[in-house]
């Protein structure tokens, strides 16, 4: 089976390769061959050089190919996993900071910093689905790529069920909130809805029986994880649910904006300066470049959302948080499931259908799926609440307008159309967390977008 990676030198990867070490193959014995696409060669070769002390030792371990050329890296793939970052590091840092100039919220996925980054992204993305259509058409696309829900969405317009969404945070909470209540995360089945980032978990049912009551009965069991303590048991209460870490940024904006207008730098410039040192080490150390990245991905996990801890009276997250990764288990237990039929329930972002009522077929959604030999299908939700339907229609057509003005830029050349301005400035207009329409006309100006990538 063959496994192509783009943005192959991204630094998650050796969570994945980790993942594909630790995985006894098929029936067969047979492993995964991996390919790794970048356009950058300097990161490919930093990354491959943590690969190569992870293999170190484990003669069975997964052959490793780097390649610039991305009809190279698809052809005769069974899956691709799409991690790309178009504008590198750089570009994240203005998506937040042009925001924060406006007193708006400057983070990469929520808000009109997720605009602008899926204004410069989705061009990109479609291409590359195009050429996936034309080079291997019946490849697996699982989409890693931020902001994960539009993009899925719009990769979608051209390879169809062949593509699925995922994101960490909604696995990531209800194993956190299964804990809370002393039972085995693996045992309980949940029940989640929303959109990316926009999600409400609203039942953990363990031997037949809902224990969401009892868990926000108990104040103690609430504010013992990450998500209670960012929310407060009083506001979970209030919701009759856990939100998703990001709905912080919706439910707190104010304490969220002004915490990070006083940090030193933005979590894009963070990690800009961050990733620069360890990609500068792992090319050039000569050894020691499996220890600089996990120094690196630590120190990442330990900073996550530290702005928000810092609104909510500061705190550290809890040492089973800081593995890192999930992305890649949830990846390769979507691999499993397809190509081995190895049958499991995960939440991905995947179309509608029928599951969420008030959303149309084709809206990517994020909810349970039963994922097999034959893909992802959602299952139904139930009636969603007025207040988390009212958000995940506005943000579905925040998404949508952005879509349609990265589609219209690119049919129309550099420096894109009146129709690409005018779909922009919906999207930042109407995000619930853009709140002048002057403001979002600013924002624009100052990124000069939409333009083609």
């Amino acid at each position: 089976m063959r496994l192509t990676v783009l943005g192959g030198g991204g630094f998650r990867i050796p969570l994945v390769y980790r993942a594909l070490l630790e995985d006894t193959g098929d029936a067969a014995g047979r492993r995964t061959e991996l390919v790794l696409y970048d356009t950058d060669p300097r990161r490919l070769d930093a990354i491959g050089a943590v690969l190569a002390e992870q293999a170190k030792d484990r003669p069975a371990a997964p052959v490793v190919r780097a390649t610039t050329d991305l009809d190279d890296a698809l052809r005769g793939s069974d899956f691709v996993f799409s991690a790309i970052r178009v504008g590198g590091l750089e570009g994240r840092a203005r998506d937040e900071r042009i925001p924060l100039g406006e007193g708006v919220l400057g983070q990469e996925t929520v808000g009109a910093g997720g605009v602008l980054y899926g204004l410069r992204t989705l061009p990109v993305a479609t291409r590359i689905a195009q050429r996936i259509a034309a080079v291997a058409p019946d490849a697996w696309v699982i989409n890693f790529t931020n902001p994960a829900g539009m993009v899925t969405e719009a990769m979608r317009r051209v390879l169809g069920d062949r593509v699925i969404g995922i994101c960490d945070s909604p696995v990531g909470l209800c194993r956190r909130a299964a804990r809370a209540l002393g039972a085995d995360p693996d045992r309980a089945v949940y029940d989640y809805v929303g959109l990316n980032h926009l999600g409400w978990l609203r039942g953990v049912v363990v031997d037949g029986r809902d224990r969401m009551p009892e868990l926000l009965a108990d104040a103690g069991a609430l504010e013992s994880f990450e998500e209670g303590k960012l929310f407060g048991a009083e506001w979970l209460r209030a919701l009759g649910a856990l939100p998703n870490e990001y709905l912080h940024y919706y439910y707190f904006n104010r304490e969220a904006v002004a915490s990070i207008r006083q940090a030193p730098a933005t979590r894009g410039e963070f990690l800009r300066e961050q990733q620069a040192r360890f990609y500068e080490t792992a090319r050039t150390a000569g050894g020691g470049a499996l220890a600089a990245w996990e120094r690196t991905r630590l120190e990442r996990e330990v900073t996550y959302m530290a702005e928000s801890r810092e609104a909510t009276g500061g705190w550290e997250r809890d040492s089973c948080d800081l593995d890192g990764g999930g992305y890649e288990r949830i990846a390769l237990a979507i691999m499993r499931a397809i190509a081995r039929d190895e049958r499991t329930t995960l939440i991905l972002n995947v179309a509608n259908r029928t599951a969420v009522p008030g959303l149309d077929a084709d809206a990517v959604v994020e909810v349970p799926c039963l994922v097999d030999a034959c893909g992802a299908r959602p299952l139904a939700t139930g009636a969603v609440a007025p207040d988390q339907l009212g958000l995940m229609l506005s943000l579905k057509a925040v998404e949508r307008s952005t879509i349609e003005a990265a589609e219209a830029a690119e049919a129309a050349g550099t420096g894109g159309t009146a129709a690409a301005r005018s779909a922009a400035l919906r999207a930042l207009a109407l995000h619930p967390l853009v709140d002048s329409v002057r403001v979002a006309s600013r924002i624009l100006d100052a990124a000069g977008l939409p333009a083609t990538a």
